[in-house]
């Protein structure tokens, strides 16, 4: 038998998936600024201007909600990501310059109120039901995935070191950019992110 959703039904078919992509493209919006645990659906509801009974029409609760928030960001971000590591297919690492110079614009824009969602997400662990766990695990795979891609097209084109293990320089990229976003928003600058990156890149590159 076929579960009823609570809430008021869409008028059509459209409104319906337009209203669901609305609401995750707010919670985007409002989960790269605060804590997911801090967040009451009626904030989103608001932003969106859809009645509050109607959210159980869309999501089973906020968790399904969550987690389907950071699945449209995975696509965001892969999509983001990967258009920007592929701008200079003859030069990869400019790639990545062009990426970090994305996200610096983005964080200045903001004026550092914004982060990355799945590093916000990922600091709420503890308190998050089991079911985040593996999801988040995997955006963070899939970013690893395509990074380590982009600095085997540079090892083949003789711009880093033929020794490079790209998969463990991807994952280490990661780890640091997410402290580095997190360094930013506390000092309010951009320089930790620049700083990151130019030693990344910097470490990678073959001395001449």
């Amino acid at each position: 038998m076929q579960q009823v959703r609570r809430g008021r039904p869409p008028k059509s078919a459209r409104n319906f998936a337009d209203t669901k992509e609305a609401l995750l493209l707010a919670g985007m919006a409002i989960l790269t600024e605060r804590g997911f645990n801090t967040v009451g659906i009626d904030m989103i509801l608001k932003r969106v201007g859809v009645p509050k009974g109607s959210f159980y029409h869309y999501f089973k609760n906020k968790d399904d909600f969550g987690l389907q928030v950071i699945e449209r960001y995975d696509q965001y971000f892969c999509a983001k990501l990967r258009r920007c590591l592929a701008s200079q297919p003859s030069e990869p690492l400019k790639g990545i310059e062009a990426f970090v110079s994305e996200a610096i614009d983005g964080m200045e824009k903001y004026r550092f109120s914004r982060g990355c969602l799945i590093g916000n997400f990922g600091q709420e662990m503890p308190i998050l039901a089991e079911s985040f766990k593996q999801p988040l695990a995997q955006c963070l795979k899939n970013w690893t995935s395509m990074l380590a891609h982009n600095l085997e097209q540079a090892k083949v084109l003789g711009l880093i070191e033929q020794e490079t293990d790209c998969l463990q320089q991807a994952e280490f990229f990661w780890i640091g950019w997410e402290g580095a976003i997190l360094t930013a928003k506390v000092m309010q600058s951009s320089s930790p992110m620049q700083k990151f990156a130019d030693g990344f890149i910097h470490q990678l590159t073959i001395k001449r």
